[in-house]
């Protein structure tokens, strides 16, 4: 049912998109349930010997591979026909992670935990994800040791031992989304009360709190980024329905925007959008909010320059940034983008110039918030003057995100274009082609433009 390894994943679309730009989107799609909380409801599932259900577990490859993982550990995985996902690990068959993993997704370092607490040990190997920049995993390494894991590094990837793990205050450097959920992980069945300070509160984060809160962990999350975990005993099996996806809903929505159409997505949730919401306000984009539903539409043209900087939640989160910058092309006057999650992130930038965009990148910090980045030389902030009309051309894509920035930036040109790479976007988004034409997109995935003789990159 789930692929047998992740070369297959990564090769199992080869088709490309071809897409005729110039056609508003009009109609309604469903949010898909976040993976960057299924992912890791999926790996909490670790944590129990009992049956979990998670319902309407979007059909992705991230998801695929992260149930390919957890099945060779020992999970038994069922995908029902509703979507949902049926999830048991009443014994652990593998401690080790297989090497084929490394460099995929960044899920193997967070399997540490959960491995320690069932059997005593655990190997990963490196971990990876899209290549956007470094996102060490020292602060996972830190505070597992801090909790007592013995843990060896080699060129391969880290080896984990522990009796059982204790509670301890950990103090973040940074409110790490992966950091975060590896200590919660650690600290579910930990003996004593951990601390998290400066902890990442995303939605995400909160989500599972709500479904390891299910299954019987005693976790409070408190002011001023503090997660507090009782540590108890044993954790029994739970039903979830996840959160949905705010980073696909606000795609869809600078897509509707950008194209001047109107689209309502069912399942966005107003309190997890507040920041978008106000910033795609401001920009002349307009949005209704129903009960269950919110729909969005051009509110004004043209379209507004605005100043923007990327930061963990409640910030404007920086996977909404890669479509805002190619809304922003349409956008009359000087946008200014300072990222300061990660120092890499406007690489795909130089593929919208090439379709007529005026962006340019700089290594200052062009706003007011503390940045890591400050004089490194890192190229994370963007001057985006419009408005540009853009030209339909061939586009390889490099990761996820970058993936539905030029999807957008498709949409809008003028002409046709012909996008490579299309197994990053169905990495995280469910039935592109399907649901882009369902609300009026020309967009087709025609079989004579398979993409055989193009290099297949493993994501990483």
């Amino acid at each position: 049912m789930f692929p047998t390894d992740v070369e297959s994943v990564s090769d199992a679309n080869l088709n490309v998109y071809r897409i005729r730009g110039h056609r508003p989107l009009v109609g309604r799609i469903r949010a898909q349930a976040a993976k960057n909380a299924v992912a890791k409801q999926l790996v909490a599932s670790l944590l129990t010997r009992e049956p979990c259900r998670l319902y309407d577990v979007p059909d992705i490859t991230e998801i695929d591979v992260v149930l390919d993982m957890l099945a060779e550990i020992g999970a038994a995985c069922d995908r029902l026909e509703d979507g949902s996902v049926d999830i048991a690990t009443p014994r652990i068959a593998s401690t080790t992670v297989g090497e084929r993993y490394s460099g995929f997704n960044r899920i193997p370092i967070l399997l540490v935990a959960p491995l320690l607490h069932r059997a005593g040990t655990a190997r990963v190997p490196v971990v990876g994800g899209c290549n956007i920049g470094e996102r060490p995993i020292d602060f996972h390494i830190d505070l597992l040791r801090k909790m007592g894991a013995e843990i060896d590094e080699d060129d391969e990837g880290y080896t984990a031992r522990a009796d059982r793990l204790r509670g301890t205050v950990i103090a973040l450097p940074y409110p790490s989304v992966g950091a975060t959920e590896n200590a919660i992980f650690a600290a579910c069945l930990a003996r004593g009360t951990t601390v998290i300070n400066n902890a990442a509160v995303e939605p995400e984060i909160v989500d599972t709190v709500l479904f390891l809160q299910k299954m019987g962990a005693l976790i409070q999350i408190d002011t001023d980024r503090k997660i507090v975990i009782e540590g108890v005993d044993r954790l029994s099996g739970a039903r979830h329905d996840p959160v949905r996806d705010r980073i696909e809903v606000a795609s869809f929505a600078m897509a509707a925007v950008a194209t001047g159409g109107r689209l309502r997505i069912e399942g966005a949730d107003q309190t997890a959008m507040i920041t978008f919401l106000n910033t795609l306000r401001k920009i002349g984009g307009g949005f209704e909010v129903d009960p269950g539903a919110i729909t969005f539409f051009r509110d004004r043209d043209p379209l507004d320059p605005i100043h923007i900087e990327t930061d963990v939640h409640p910030g404007f989160m920086t996977d909404w940034q890669q479509p805002m910058v190619t809304l922003l092309t349409q956008a009359h006057g000087v946008s200014v983008v300072h990222e300061t999650v990660y120092e890499q992130r406007f690489g795909y930038t130089s593929t919208l110039n090439d379709m007529g965009a005026n962006i340019t990148l700089t290594n200052d910090c062009l706003g007011g918030k503390d940045c890591r980045f400050t004089d490194r030389n890192f190229p994370h902030s963007a001057i985006v003057q419009g408005a540009t009309p853009l030209t339909g051309r061939e586009i390889e894509i490099p990761d996820l995100r970058a993936g539905f920035a030029y999807l957008l930036a498709a949409l809008i040109a003028d002409g046709e274009s012909t996008i490579f790479g299309t197994r990053f976007i169905e990495r995280g988004y469910v039935n592109v082609p399907e649901r882009l034409a369902s609300v009026g997109a020309d967009i087709d995935v025609p079989a004579q433009l398979l993409a055989r003789d193009r290099p297949v990159a493993v994501p990483g």
